[in-house]
């Protein structure tokens, strides 16, 4: 199953050039795969990419993570090499597993308990019967995400390919090469896992469950393994074709390696002891292993390892629920051999960021062009341009207005910037939506407002008295001005310059009692920015209810 199409790409001369020399990882592992065509003597390529997924849980972040990942690479390669070279992305379910446990996070979970050790493809749906197995189902679910984001892939299934016989001759090298396969895996188990292990796993014509049984004979002529069955003590001999086993982890990972001719495949830093057992396998059948790339994992909030099964971390939709692919894409390309921890914090500050990105985009020469993750988001087509507004800006109006509708909001924009309007600036439309959920949903019950006493109240009663000076129409940088001033006067810091580049400049006590007193959190915007937005006369009333004791109330 093919989906997407492949987006076309700048082969300017002078991008090509640049790409041959960039920093960016992506051109880094890009010319690993040159390089792989070169020792191979393949120059003509195709290029296969390969992404794995578990079926046994719910599609998450990381598992998309290594789809927009793996496609940025694939793009990076198409501009390195001028998009001579065939390139093919395969989305590879493991859906032919054994069901080891009943995951926390889906219904029925007492039918399912029934199904444990059989294939995923043939436990049923526990959400609707939508689908004809919990494999289908999640498949289905991975399936959609990738086609809403526009990936270009085809997706595979383990047991379409174990079963159309598209594995069997594989396989049957697999058989041969038994021994190797024995002593490359039987040294790195314990002794009662050794007693049992087979690079095979039977699936039990009567059962339905993926055995685990050691094999007791072995025909390479005739294609076929022996066990004991644990259920009747019979010897059983099957086919190690057709379907009727699948391999244990390491020798199918290394297995389809070999069958595909897999190029470039990513995976966890978890994976790092599987990676060289599979790659010895690989060798062993007479292949050579793709190119490797290890990412570190995201971890949820309290530092725990995302986990499918535990649904621990932010979901895809979740994201997606305060914020464009666009910023979830981002959060992929950054720093992926970093450990990162993903909760609702990190969106606004990941949405500013691509928009920085953006609007830094054209004003960039060349080869720093190709090192903007914005380039890899968009395939090298990024936006024109970002967002007028912050994300952290529109969240500050949301706190002040109790807007529970964009038109709250657009009546402050439009009339900070008459230009703007919903219609000609759906992005940030869209943004100003995605603010409104995230205060309700995830800020708003977190604010803590700070009663104003001391320096930060006699502070606040001047800034009161100096908007009032000010014309309505009076900019942002006019308002930061005054703003600065009465900071240097009731919060200097004799460390630092002022304007005029002397000292003193203005403690951060100043900005973050502001921030305290009026939002009801420790960090804030660019408070002339702010206020310019919001309006002089609301910030003045503002100012008063922080000063009669209202907000602190709450």
């Amino acid at each position: 199953m093919s989906t997407g199409t492949l987006p076309v790409l700048d082969l300017a001369p002078e991008l090509v050039q640049a790409a041959q020399v960039s920093k960016a990882w992506p051109f880094e592992e890009a010319r690993r795969i040159v390089e792989r065509l070169k020792r191979q003597g393949r120059p003509d390529g195709p290029v296969l990419f390969e992404t794995g997924y578990g079926p046994s849980g719910l599609p998450h972040i990381g598992t998309f993570g290594e789809v927009a990942r793996t496609t940025m690479v694939r793009n990076a390669f198409r501009l390195l090499t001028e998009d001579k070279i065939p390139t093919r992305l395969l989305s590879f379910s493991d859906d032919l597993d054994g069901l080891r446990k009943v995951p926390t996070n889906v219904p029925n979970q007492e039918m399912m308990q029934a199904y444990i050790g059989k294939p995923l493809t043939r436990v049923p749906d526990p959400f609707s019967n939508e689908y004809p197995s919990f494999g289908a189902a999640n498949n289905a679910r991975l399936r959609a995400f990738l086609d809403g984001f526009g990936f270009e892939y085809e997706f595979a299934s383990a047991t379409d390919y174990y079963t159309s016989g598209r594995f069997d001759k594989a396989l049957k090298r697999m058989l041969e090469v038994y021994d190797e396969v024995m002593e490359i895996i039987l040294p790195t188990l314990g002794p009662d896992r050794r007693a049992t292990y087979s690079p095979f796993l039977p699936i039990s014509p009567t059962t339905g469950v993926v055995l685990q049984v050691p094999m007791v004979d072995r025909d390479v002529e005739k294609g076929t393994v022996t066990y004991i069955d644990p259920d009747t003590n019979e010897r059983v001999e099957v086919p190690v074709t057709g379907g009727s086993v699948k391999c244990q982890w390491k020798a199918d990972w290394a297995m389809r390696w070999y069958a595909l001719g897999v190029d470039y495949e990513m995976s966890g830093k978890d994976l790092i002891d599987s990676v060289k057992l599979s790659t010895r396998i690989c060798r062993a059948l007479g292949g050579e292993p793709p190119e490797s790339f290890t990412y570190e994992h995201f971890l949820a909030e309290n530092g725990e390892k995302i986990s499918k099964s535990k649904g621990n971390g932010l979901t895809i939709e979740q994201w997606l629920t305060y914020a464009d692919n666009d910023s979830l894409a981002l959060y992929m390309y950054q720093k992926p051999k970093t450990a990162k921890r993903l909760s609702f914090e990190v969106i606004p500050r990941t949405v500013d960021e691509y928009f920085g990105f953006v609007d830094a985009y054209p004003r960039q020469p060349v080869e720093q062009q190709l090192g903007n993750p914005a380039w890899h988001i968009h395939s090298g087509h990024p936006p024109a341009e970002g967002t007028p507004i912050p994300f952290a800006m529109l969240l500050n109006l949301v706190s002040v207005s109790d807007a529970t509708d964009k038109g709250v909001l657009w009546a402050y924009i439009s009339r900070y910037m008459p230009h703007l309007t919903a219609a000609t600036h759906d992005k940030l439309d869209r943004l100003a939506g995605y603010a409104i959920r995230y205060f309700n949903d995830v800020l708003k019950a977190g604010k803590h407002y700070v009663l104003p006493e001391g320096a930060i109240r006699e502070a606040l009663v001047a800034l009161d008295a100096a908007l009032a000076e000010m014309p309505a129409t009076a900019d942002a940088d006019e308002i930061q001005t005054v703003v600065f001033d009465i900071g240097r006067k009731y919060f200097p810091d004799p460390n630092k310059k002022g304007p005029d580049g002397n000292p003193p400049g203005v403690s951060l006590d100043w900005f973050r009692g502001l921030y305290q007193v009026l939002l009801g959190q420790d960090q804030g915007p660019r408070f002339g920015s702010f206020v310019a937005i919001y309006g002089i006369p609301e910030t003045r009333e503002r100012i008063a209810k922080a000063l009669r004791g209202e907000l602190a109330a709450g």
